[in-house]
């Protein structure tokens, strides 16, 4: 009993040293991020707090909180909040789609198989092809004079007119989900792969010898084991789907019914010079992804600390 303190004093004192040595090794790190990302980041603060045009970067007076709170400012914006809704419709659509047909893929590609190794490769083409590659040839594909897609359901009878999908205001965010869904789909079913390889196969054969059915084997075994890195892909994907972009600018450019926030941005800045407004939309949408983030940190950490 009298040697537990006389070990626990030196363990504590190599988990202190290790930490300590863990930050000395990390600061060239975090100082070149610092330089990188936290320059510009506080430039971009502190000009949304601005009137600051892009045409004349020297005449600009501070002007608070007007950007944001002001007559004209971003939180009373209808277009602004149209951007947001269209975001968060794009995110919430896509990620759950993606999550699915992730799931469905990473089984189906789990199984025993002589073209395993073929159908794994076949599966990563369409995240592999650069995303504004993969839009652009959508938006050809979707065309409605020229596009595959309207030929083969004008040829089946399913439409009577060839549809603008990109244009058309009922279709326009759907297609561009549906795009999204394919180009992202396998990084999903990837890292749902890569939990469902963790699975230990001892539990499913016992379960198979008591009589356990496919469908119970999975929802009491497999994908209880497999929710935390579904969770994990589901937080990336869904903090990238946030700041959406490239996608929907290739295929719809900066049509109302699609425009996201990062591409309301985008239209203040660059469109309309306006690099104080532009600079409060851009720091509303750093801090929404950082709030996101953290607080899907937590509640990751909060499953593992109850799964302990």
């Amino acid at each position: 009993m009298e040697l537990k303190p006389a070990a626990t004093a030196p363990r504590g004192g190599l988990a202190r040293q290790r930490r300590r040595w863990a930050a000395w090794m990390l600061s060239p790190l975090l100082a070149t991020l610092a330089a990188v990302a936290g320059w510009p980041l506080a430039r971009t603060v502190w000009f949304s707090f601005t009137d600051a045009r892009l045409g004349d970067p020297g005449l600009w007076r501070y002007v608070g909180l007007e950007n944001y709170l002001g007559e004209y400012g971003l939180l009373t914006d209808p277009d602004w909040w149209a951007a947001a809704g269209n975001t968060l419709a794009f995110a919430l659509v896509s990620v759950s789609l993606e999550a699915l047909l992730g799931l469905g893929v990473a089984l189906l590609i789990n199984q025993p198989s002589r073209i395993r190794l073929l159908l794994r490769t076949a599966m990563l083409v369409p995240w592999a092809v650069p995303t504004i590659v993969s839009a652009k040839m959508w938006s050809w594909m979707l065309h409605d004079q020229f596009g595959i897609v309207n030929h083969v359901l004008l040829a089946a009878g399913l439409i009577g007119t060839p549809i603008a999908f990109t244009a058309d205001p009922g279709w326009s965010l759907a297609s561009v989900i549906l795009v999204d869904v394919w180009k992202t789909t396998p990084f999903m079913a990837l890292l749902i792969l890569a939990a469902l390889q963790m699975v230990p196969g001892e539990c499913l054969e016992a379960a198979r010898i008591d009589g356990a059915r496919p469908l119970a084997l999975f929802r009491h075994i497999t994908l209880p084991l497999v929710l935390p890195g579904i969770a994990v892909a589901v937080v990336f994907r869904l903090l990238d789907a946030l700041r959406v972009f490239d996608v929907i600018y290739v295929m719809t450019a900066n049509s109302r019914n699609t425009r996201s926030m990062s591409i309301f941005v985008r239209e203040q800045l660059i469109d309309f010079q306006q690099v104080g407004y532009g600079s409060a939309a851009a720091t509303t949408l750093f801090f929404l992804i950082a709030l996101l983030t953290i607080a899907a940190m937590g509640l990751m950490r909060r499953h593992e600390r109850a799964a302990r």
